[in-house]
């Protein structure tokens, strides 16, 4: 009978630490991914955003050449309760095609603004937008009216369209609002206070929208 039961308490001491392994090796594992051990998202390691009010509209900004792999992703977490739309986070490597500062022109597809949802409730609004780019971007969000389609509008002759109707941008470098542009590997952010309707998310830099950074969000 004792060595029964000393080889059931050898047993359970066994699972016990096995168990524990298993949970430290899930906590190194996230933390090495940017998440926290409860699956929770959190920023990247060149910005870190105050937690932002409202719905959460993740944003990436990229161009071809290359985007930046790693730690310097700033991504926040879905409001669950809201409707979403998953959007895949490509990582590559590489250097960008644009010489200068990244702001002539490109050829339509060579650049896009990705966003994680096409859809989010009225009220506030944060986007979040991380240059996952080898050049500089930016963020501007504009309404969009009911008979137009995002990515026909008009170009002026700087190479940009009209956004004299901006609601609110998200251009500088690990700040929010407004600012001189979102600087590779980091983020912006911005919260609005939006009215159902559709809207059009565009990166205005001069040659940028018309390369095919552009999206549609409608608020319900």
């Amino acid at each position: 009978m004792r060595r029964n039961t000393l080889i059931a308490t050898a047993i359970i001491g066994a699972i016990a630490t096995i168990v524990g392994l298993a949970g430290l090796s899930v906590g190194a594992v996230s933390a090495m991914n940017g998440n926290a051990a409860d699956g929770t998202t959190r920023a990247g390691s060149s910005c870190t955003p105050p937690r932002p009010e409202g719905a959460i509209v993740n944003v990436s900004l990229r161009n071809a050449g290359g985007s930046m792999m790693g730690g310097n992703t700033t991504m926040m977490g879905n409001d669950a309760r809201r409707p979403s739309e998953s959007g895949g986070h490509m990582q590559g490597n590489g250097q960008g095609m644009m010489s200068g500062n990244g702001n002539g022109m490109m050829p339509s597809g060579e650049m896009s603004l990705i966003i994680d949802r096409s859809s989010v409730h009225s009220g506030k609004v944060s986007f979040v937008a991380t240059n996952d780019g080898s050049i500089t971007h930016e963020l501007v969000v504009l309404p969009l009216a009911e008979s137009k389609a995002a990515g026909n509008s008009p170009m002026s002759t700087e190479n940009k369209i009209d956004e004299t109707d901006s609601l609110g941008e998200a251009s500088a470098t690990c700040a929010a609002g407004a600012g001189s542009g979102i600087a590779s590997g980091t983020a912006g952010w911005v919260t609005l206070t939006l009215a159902p309707g559709r809207y059009e998310v565009v990166c205005n830099l001069p040659g940028h929208y018309v390369a095919g950074m552009y999206r549609e969000l409608t608020v319900i």
